[in-house]
């Protein structure tokens, strides 16, 4: 559906709120770009861990960041990320990439360099975009036409997370995916508030809530805020 709704959507949240597939599906419906700012940090670590660099070493590997060339492919349907044309897409996801990606997204240079890479992607002409990530709309998109936070208590964000990342909810992957949330949530957090909403920014709590509702939601307040139609 194109709504002629050509604004930006700017969407926070932690892992597990289930943020990215529902950002993808009100990017489709509205017809517009989406933009997960995430899978640029775990580009750079996976850059960093493929090149052998110590992640600890914040100079080194603040200057690798501002050497890639990251290409992201912003269509809701297929989108893609290449490092220095290496498509990365599929392996940014792995469990290394998880557990590492913390560590590139404290060091404050890598921010300052994604985060005007990101807002260069957001103000290019022509089509608007659903920005998703953990600082969209106090950093990089303050200014949005709309701005969202989408949360979920303890229980509901391991459950989901669980199954994306071990495709069942069994003890052992909660109690997995229960440490590995705990540590990026706790390290993420020197950096950046991701669990209160900002001034200004509309929170929904997914908790309760299907995936559809949850996208209905997101449409709603799209259209209470900038007028494009819900569905």
């Amino acid at each position: 559906m194109n709504t002629g709704f050509r604004g930006v959507i700017a969407v926070d949240g932690p892992s597990g709120s289930g943020k990215s597939s529902v950002c993808r599906e009100v990017a489709r419906t509205l017809g517009l770009r989406y933009l997960d700012t995430g899978a640029m940090y775990r580009a750079v670590t996976w850059a960093a861990l493929d090149r052998g660099l110590d992640l600890t070493d914040q100079p080194a590997v603040a200057a690798l960041s501002r050497s890639l060339v990251l290409d992201i492919a912003t269509d809701p349907a297929l989108p893609r990320i290449a490092v220095d044309g290496v498509d990365v897409t599929a392996a940014i996801r792995q469990t290394r990439i998880s557990e590492n990606v913390s560590a590139i997204a404290t060091n404050l240079d890598v921010r300052a360099d994604l985060i005007a890479r990101q807002r260069a992607l957001i103000e290019e002409k022509g089509a608007g975009v659903v920005a998703e990530g953990r600082d969209i709309t106090t950093v990089v998109a303050p200014d949005a036409d709309v701005r969202l936070l989408l949360t979920a208590d303890e229980n509901a964000r391991i459950a989901r997370r669980a199954r994306e990342l071990h495709g069942n909810d069994d003890a052992a992957s909660l109690a997995a995916t229960h440490a590995q949330i705990a540590t990026r949530d706790a390290r993420d957090s020197t950096v950046v508030d991701f669990l209160v909403a900002a001034d200004g920014v509309v929170e929904i709590d997914t908790s309760p809530l299907t995936f559809e509702q949850v996208v209905s939601a997101v449409l709603r307040v799209v259209s209470e805020t900038a007028g494009a139609p819900a569905r």
